[in-house]
């Protein structure tokens, strides 16, 4: 890829990211047709991801640990989004990556008075902005795969696509129109190869 253009520019959102952070983290690893992409890859890309999806102040620097934990973090959500879907049992390890990201920044319970009323506000320790953003990547996956909208969570049937997103309805298979119609022009073309001479 190119240095002027943004990777940003390269992929389409997918349904679901815009409600849950932690599908847009799982899909910062992503293919495009001249090979991989990763938003995370080294220390300033994954701070500049986190300030983009509001997990993280700008003026807050991270370092390259920091940033490997939250690639870690990706690959577990990824594990354990396969394992939801899969309907077995998830690796331990991705389990346990999760569950520390929780534990790293443990939240406070606040109540906070809002136009609606009063309600629950669990604010994660924010002294350590890094490991407050990482618990609420994890706690935002979390929601997703103990909520109503865990039975909608699919991953993209395009070959080659490795995005996860929320399906709209039932007979969804695509995380994109572009994945879609990559799969339909695959499928004219393979039917034309094979009634041609």
């Amino acid at each position: 890829m190119d240095q002027e253009t943004p990777v940003y520019l390269h992929r389409m959102p997918v349904p679901g990211e815009d409600r849950y952070v932690c599908l847009a983290l799982v899909n910062s690893r992503f293919r495009v047709s001249h090979g991989q992409v990763d938003l995370l890859d080294g220390a300033e890309a994954a701070h500049l991801w986190l300030v983009r999806h509001e997990a993280l102040p700008d003026r807050v620097p991270l370092n390259g640990r920091q940033a490997g934990r939250l690639r870690v973090l990706r690959e577990a959500l990824r594990a354990l989004f396969e394992a939801h879907g899969s309907g077995g049992p998830p690796p331990a390890d991705a389990l346990d990556a999760l569950n520390a990201a929780l534990a790293a920044a443990p939240s406070t319970p606040r109540l906070a008075w809002g136009a609606d009323g009063p309600r629950r506000d669990d604010v994660p320790d924010t002294g350590n902005p890094a490991a407050a953003a990482l618990f609420l990547l994890a706690e935002d996956a979390a929601d997703l795969l103990t909520g109503g909208d865990a039975a909608q969570l699919t991953e993209c049937a395009a070959p080659g696509c490795d995005r996860w997103f929320l399906r709209s309805h039932g007979a969804r298979r695509w995380c994109t129109t572009q994945c879609g119609n990559r799969v339909r022009a695959a499928r004219a073309y393979a039917a034309r190869k094979g009634t041609s001479p």
